[in-house]
């Protein structure tokens, strides 16, 4: 056999190797396609606190009504993934979802949460919360976040407040809540924030006086003078004797007594 007819044999040989193994890989990705979803596993990753805003019939029931069936049950091929992950992270709980489906047709659902910081009850009645990058949540269900609670003259939430001019009520609460959160002390002292006139009166979680904190405006200094004052003045008088503190001032801490 010369050396010509032989390249050629061995060409041969290879292409029809390479067919057969595409029409088993064909073969082998249609009668999976053809198979159905086994199960569905959900895993939503709680809070810091060990709670969740949704569950996994909350998942179940959302992927029903987007797609109009239940997952299990289905043929594999019907099944898209990426939007599964879509449809989920449209929802207002869920920060980020990622989905995939095993080898032996199961489908895997993992959902990481928002995390709401502030509770918002504004000027019409309005409830909901914003979480830590500020977007707008609806309450749950199934837990009630024991956050930080906004209460009196606040305008309803507006998409784009965050991108708005100085002075948007809610854009300084939520920055003012953010800073609470960063301080163990402060974070732990108080409990609401009252909206007046464009002012902030804080609500601690001890003793009965109100914190004219003003404008969200000189806020570190604000708080560091409020402090020394807790510190060294409440220390000694106690937490009853002042029936309202005012930092509004640059340089005082005014205590009046009840």
């Amino acid at each position: 056999m010369n050396k010509k007819v032989s390249s050629i044999l061995q060409k041969t040989a290879i292409i029809l190797v390479l067919a057969t193994a595409a029409i088993l890989i064909i073969s082998a990705v249609e009668k999976k396609e053809d198979d159905n979803v086994t199960d569905v596993f959900i895993n939503i990753q709680p809070l810091e606190n060990g709670k969740t805003l949704i569950d996994s019939v909350d998942v179940l029931t959302t992927i029903e009504r987007s797609f109009g069936f239940k997952l299990e049950s289905q043929k594999t091929g019907i099944v898209n993934i990426e939007r599964v992950e879509r449809v989920m992270e449209d929802e207002p709980f869920v920060k980020d979802a990622e989905v995939f489906m095993d080898t032996k047709n199961r489908v895997h659902i993992s959902i990481k949460q928002r995390e709401p910081i502030l509770r918002i009850i504004d000027k019409d009645n309005n409830n909901f919360y914003l979480d830590t990058e500020g977007q707008k949540m609806p309450l749950s269900k199934h837990y009630t976040a024991r956050v930080l609670v906004a209460t009196g003259e606040i305008t309803p939430h507006e998409p784009n407040y965050m991108i708005a001019p100085k002075g948007h009520v809610l854009k300084d609460l939520y920055y003012l809540t953010q800073y609470i959160r960063a301080d163990d002390f402060w974070n732990s002292m108080i409990e609401q924030v009252y909206v007046e006139k464009g002012e902030f009166i804080l609500i601690p979680k001890v003793g009965k006086q109100k914190i004219q904190f003003g404008k969200f405006e000189k806020v570190e200094n604000k708080f560091r003078r409020l402090r020394k004052f807790y510190e060294e003045a409440m220390s000694r008088v106690g937490w009853s004797k002042y029936r309202t503190i005012d930092v509004r001032f640059d340089g005082q801490v005014i205590g009046k007594d009840r």
